[in-house]
């Protein structure tokens, strides 16, 4: 009787306290990291019985939007919130660095076996419209021997708000006074010519049906979907095609992070640096609304940090650098 009792207090507890460990988190932002945040918050669901973790890929400008107005847990975006966003949202907002990528040129260009070069003014005025035919001169002088063809450049750009729009428009703002005075930088700005399509993978999948198209996305959207991508120069004046090692060098050009993460490494310096990657960012409450839900956010954030790093070469983003993640351990230990 005495072991029975044992038994069926053990069960009462295990039924009263299973409750109270579930957790169903909601976030939602940025499609630049979807591919590595779906992979880690499946295997961390699957590691922590009760807990899961759902994640909607509908752009950086929605994830701000969810976060800030308290309909989402936790948001995402690959360009930083600003002084006003900040300061208008209902919670207090974190932004906790998790990778690093790059934003390509793709594009589609049937009979052109060639891996295109695309100097940085030239990427800014085909967006511009000022550069409108694949034979251009211009683009020529980049690809000298390069048959290219006299048909009309379709180009390709987001239609949400959206994080790979805001660190491809940081870009051209830096390497372009047309484009910084015009456009200018934003997760969502005034296209002056073009087709929109909401999401990295709805870009990619316009540039891949259409000839002649071009348009920018994620590295790992340009692999996943085989589409050809471009060498960009960089401000060492350096041909680089994306990837890890040259997001990797454009990070390391960041000798000082600063206290909130907020930072640009868009046209970084350096011989083999990437010109057009970024960090990208996790947005968190400080402190949670959901006391429970926050503890079981901190223990993920600390779970990416110690293991979710090591996964990220293979999807073709660059984990973050090691005094960065000494850095972001500190902060996380300090939510509420």
């Amino acid at each position: 009787m005495k072991n029975k009792a044992i038994f069926l207090t053990a069960a009462l507890f295990a039924c009263t306290a299973l409750p109270s460990m579930a957790q169903k988190l909601n976030g939602a932002g940025a499609s630049f990291p979807y591919p590595i945040y779906s992979k880690w918050f499946s295997e961390y669901s699957a590691a922590h019985s009760g807990v899961q973790i759902n994640y909607q890929s509908i752009g950086s400008g929605g994830g701000i939007r969810q976060v800030t107005a308290g309909v989402a847990d936790f948001g995402a975006s690959d360009g930083p919130m600003t002084d006003q966003q900040l300061s208008e949202s209902k919670v207090k907002i974190i932004h906790i660095p998790t990778v690093l990528g790059a934003v390509v040129p793709i594009y589609n260009l049937p009979g052109v076996s060639a891996e295109l070069k695309f100097s940085p003014d030239v990427l800014a005025d085909i967006y511009l419209g000022k550069i409108s035919t694949w034979n251009d001169g211009r683009i020529a002088k980049d690809n000298p021997g390069v048959n290219l063809p006299s048909s009309t450049i379709n180009v390709v750009h987001r239609s949400d708000g959206s994080g790979t729009t805001y660190i491809f428009t940081d870009y051209l703002s830096k390497v372009s006074n047309d484009w910084k005075n015009g456009p200018g930088k934003n997760t969502a700005v005034s296209w002056p010519k073009g087709i929109g399509a909401k999401g990295n993978e709805a870009v990619a999948g316009m540039v891949r049906q259409l000839p002649g198209t071009i348009g920018y996305v994620e590295l790992i959207y340009a692999l996943q979907n085989k589409i050809p991508f471009g060498y960009v120069k960089n401000a060492a004046g350096a041909w680089v095609k994306g990837s890890i090692a040259g997001v990797t060098e454009a990070a390391a050009s960041v000798k000082s992070m600063p206290s909130d993460y907020r930072v640009s490494i868009t046209n970084a310096p350096g011989k083999n640096a990437y010109p057009i990657s970024s960090f990208t960012w996790l947005l968190i409450p400080n402190p949670s609304p959901d006391q429970a839900k926050g503890k079981v956010i901190k223990d993920f954030l600390n779970w990416m940090l110690d293991h979710g790093e090591s996964e990220v070469e293979a999807l073709y983003y660059a984990p973050l650098p090691d005094s960065v993640i000494a850095k972001v351990k500190a902060t996380v230990a300090q939510l509420k």
